[in-house]
C-alpha cells in the first residue's frame, strides 16, 4: 500500500494551514524538501530571493500586513544564519513566521560535517519554538506544533530538518494531530475595570496612547475618545489606526512625532494606553494617572509605571470602558490641542512645497500622498525617511510595514515584495533611504522576475542622514556616514526594470504617476537634501548644546561651519 513521503506531507500540512508561498533559496541541505515543494507548485509558490536575510524579512512582513503565517527557509549553515535577522524582526514586532531550516544528514549530525552548524542554539534566542525533526513520523507533528506556537505566541517557530528526513515514508499508524489554531475572548477582571471606571471619571485632561495592538479596534477606539473627550496619539507601529486628519488624531510621538503631541502628553493628567508598551517613556507624562490595557499581561506596567492594568482585548475592553463612563470634563484640552494640530498640519504643509534644490525630503512624502491610492501598501525603510513618513503622510485606509522594534535597515523592499504577494491588485511602494536600499537592493531583481509591480523611491542623499544627525547633536564631527551611490535609475533598467531619476521637485509627481503606469518594478531615483535633519518636534536643551559642541569641532577640523538646523 502506498505510503507518503515526510517531505510530501509537510506540503499537505502547509497547504492545510493556508500557506501558499515560501519565500528562500535552494541548497544542498534543502534540496528534498524543494522537491516536494516543485510537486506541489500549483497550490505552493516558491518565491527565489537573492539572499536569505530578504526571505525572512518578506516572511516577517507578510504575516504583519495580514496577520497570516510568513514562511521562509535557508539551507544549513550559511542560508540559516542569513535568517536571523529578519526572524528577529518577526519576534520583536510579534509575528507570526515559521523558518524551515536544512540541516546535514541525521547520521551526519555531530561530526562536524560540510556546513553543520548547531542550529538548536542558533535559533534558541529568537524562536518561541524549535525542534530538529529526526524520523518521518515526526515531521507532520512538528509542523502542526510550530504552526500553533507562532500563531498563539506571535513569533517565530523553527523547524530544522535533515536532508534525509523528508525522503523517508511516513510509516502506518504514525501520530496525526489538528491542523488548525483556536483563539478566545479575552476580557479584563471586573475589579480592574471598576479601578479605571473612578480614574476616568475624575479626567480632566486624558489622553489616548494607541499602538498595533489596537489594530481592528479603530471604531472602537474613536468612540471611547469621543466619550472621554480624549485625544488620540500614535505609535509608530499604531500609525493608521486611526487616520492621521481626524480631529481627536495628534499623530505620533517621539523623535518623529508632532509637537502637539508631545506637549499634550506633558500636560496631560490621565494617560490611557491601549495596545502598547511604548519604550520611550521619557515622552510620557511624570505624574499622571495611567490605564494600560494589553492582552498580554506581562507588558502591562513593563516599562511605565501604571496605576491600573487590564488585561484584554482592545476592542472588548474600550467597548465595556465606554459603556461605564460618565466624563465631567468640559473638552477644553482636547480642543486646544487640536487646534494646534491644525498650525502643525499647515506648518508641515508648507514643507512639503518647497521649491529648493536639492529637494526637500518633505516634498517627495506630499507627492507620494497626492498619487497613493486610499488602499495602498507602503513599506517603509528605516532612517530619516521613517521620519518623514511619520510626520508628513496623513494615513486614511492604507497599510504600512515597518521594523519597528528591531528597527533594521534593508526592510523597505522586502516588505514591498510581500505587500505585493499579499495584495495583488493593490499600490505598493517600499519607501527607503540610500543606505537602506542598498543592503537588500539585490532583490529588486526578484521583484522584476516574478513580475512584481512595485515602486521604489529612493531618498538619495548620499548620506547615512540619520547617523550623521546623531553625531552631530551627541557633539560629535560628522564621521563614516558619506556614501558612494550607484544610479540608482540606471540599476533599475539593467536589473530589467525600469528607472527614473528626479532632481527638480516639479517632476516629482508625474514621475511617480509615470511609474505607476509601468506596471512594472520601477525605481524613482530622487536626489534629495543631505543637510536636512529630522528634528524632533522639541529640540531639547542637551541636543542644542550637543550640536554647538559639534560647530565647534567642525570649525577647527574642517575649516567651515554650517548653520544649524534648528
Amino acid at each position: 500500500m502506498f505510503r507518503t513521503k515526510a517531505g510530501d506531507a509537510m506540503m499537505e500540512l502547509l497547504i492545510e494551514w493556508g500557506v501558499d508561498h515560501i519565500y528562500g533559496m535552494p541548497g544542498d541541505s534543502i534540496n528534498t524538501l524543494i522537491e516536494s515543494i516543485r510537486k506541489k507548485k500549483d497550490d505552493i509558490h516558491f518565491v527565489q530571493v537573492r539572499h536569505e536575510e530578504a526571505g525572512a524579512l518578506a516572511a516577517a512582513s507578510y504575516a504583519k500586513l495580514t496577520g497570516k503565517l510568513g514562511v521562509c527557509m535557508g539551507i544549513a549553515g550559511p542560508g540559516a544564519i542569513h535568517l536571523l535577522n529578519g526572524l528577529y524582526d518577526a519576534k520583536l514586532d510579534n509575528a507570526p513566521v515559521l523558518a524551515i531550516a536544512g540541516q546535514v544528514e541525521t547520521d551526519l549530525i555531530g561530526s562536524d560535517f560540510f556546513q553543520e552548524v548547531d542550529l538548536t542554539n542558533l535559533f534558541k534566542d529568537v524562536a518561541v519554538y524549535r525542534q530538529t525533526v529526526m524520523s518521518a513520523e515526526q515531521l507532520p507533528t512538528v509542523v502542526n506544533q510550530a504552526i500553533r506556537a507562532a500563531y498563539d505566541k506571535k513569533g517565530v517557530s523553527v523547524l530544522i530538518i535533515p536532508d534525509d528526513i523528508p525522503k523517508f515514508e511516513i510509516e502506518r499508524g504514525a501520530r496525526k494531530t489538528s491542523s488548525f489554531f483556536v483563539q478566545s475572548e479575552c476580557l479584563p477582571q471586573q475589579k480592574d475595570v471598576l479601578q479605571a471606571e473612578t480614574i476616568l471619571n475624575h479626567a480632566e485632561k486624558p489622553i489616548i496612547l494607541a499602538g498595533k495592538g489596537a489594530k481592528g479596534a479603530s471604531e472602537s477606539l474613536i468612540t471611547f475618545a469621543e466619550k472621554l473627550k480624549a485625544p488620540i496619539v500614535l505609535t509608530l507601529p499604531g500609525k493608521g489606526i486611526v487616520p492621521d486628519d481626524h480631529p481627536y488624531c495628534l499623530g505620533g510621538l517621539g523623535l518623529l512625532g508632532t509637537k502637539p503631541a508631545t506637549f499634550a502628553m506633558e500636560e496631560a493628567d490621565t494617560l490611557i494606553m491601549v495596545g502598547t508598551s511604548f519604550p520611550f517613556t521619557g515622552f510620557l507624562p511624570d505624574t499622571a494617572k495611567t490605564i494600560h490595557i494589553d492582552n498580554d499581561p506581562s507588558q502591562i506596567g513593563k516599562r511605565y509605571l501604571v496605576d491600573v492594568g487590564l488585561a484584554g482585548d482592545s476592542e472588548l475592553t474600550l467597548n465595556q470602558l465606554t459603556k461605564l463612563i460618565n466624563v465631567s470634563n468640559d473638552g477644553t484640552f482636547l480642543q486646544k490641542y487640536q487646534e494646534e494640530m491644525k498650525d502643525w498640519w499647515s506648518k508641515l504643509e508648507e514643507e512639503e512645497l518647497d521649491d529648493s534644490v536639492p529637494i526637500k525630503p518633505q516634498r517627495v512624502i506630499g507627492a507620494l500622498q497626492q498619487i497613493a491610492d486610499d488602499d495602498a501598501i507602503l513599506s517603509v525603510d528605516v532612517g530619516n525617511v521613517t521620519v518623514w513618513m511619520a510626520r508628513h503622510f496623513k494615513m486614511t485606509n492604507q497599510k504600512l510595514v515597518i521594523s519597528s522594534w528591531l528597527a533594521t535597515l534593508g526592510c523597505g523592499l522586502p516588505g514591498a515584495i510581500a505587500g505585493r504577494i499579499a495584495y495583488p491588485e493593490k499600490q505598493v511602494f517600499a519607501i527607503c533611504g540610500d543606505g537602506g536600499f542598498q543592503m537588500m537592493m539585490n532583490d529588486f531583481v526578484t521583484a522584476v522576475k516574478y513580475d512584481l509591480p512595485l515602486v521604489v523611491i529612493v531618498f538619495n542623499n548620499h548620506k547615512i542622514a540619520m547617523i550623521k544627525f546623531e553625531q552631530e547633536v551627541m557633539g560629535n564631527a560628522e564621521f563614516g556616514t558619506n556614501l558612494q551611490n550607484p544610479n540608482f535609475a540606471r540599476y533599475a533598467d539593467i536589473c530589467g526594470g525600469i528607472g527614473y531619476r528626479v532632481e527638480q521637485p516639479e517632476e516629482i509627481v508625474s514621475t511617480l504617476e509615470k511609474a505607476l503606469a509601468q506596471k512594472k518594478p520601477c525605481i524613482v531615483d530622487v536626489v534629495v537634501d543631505a543637510n536636512e535633519a529630522p528634528l524632533p518636534a522639541k529640540v531639547t536643551f542637551g541636543q542644542a548644546t550637543g550640536y554647538a559642541r559639534h560647530m565647534l569641532k567642525e570649525l577647527f577640523q574642517e575649516g567651515e561651519i554650517h548653520k544649524p538646523p534648528f
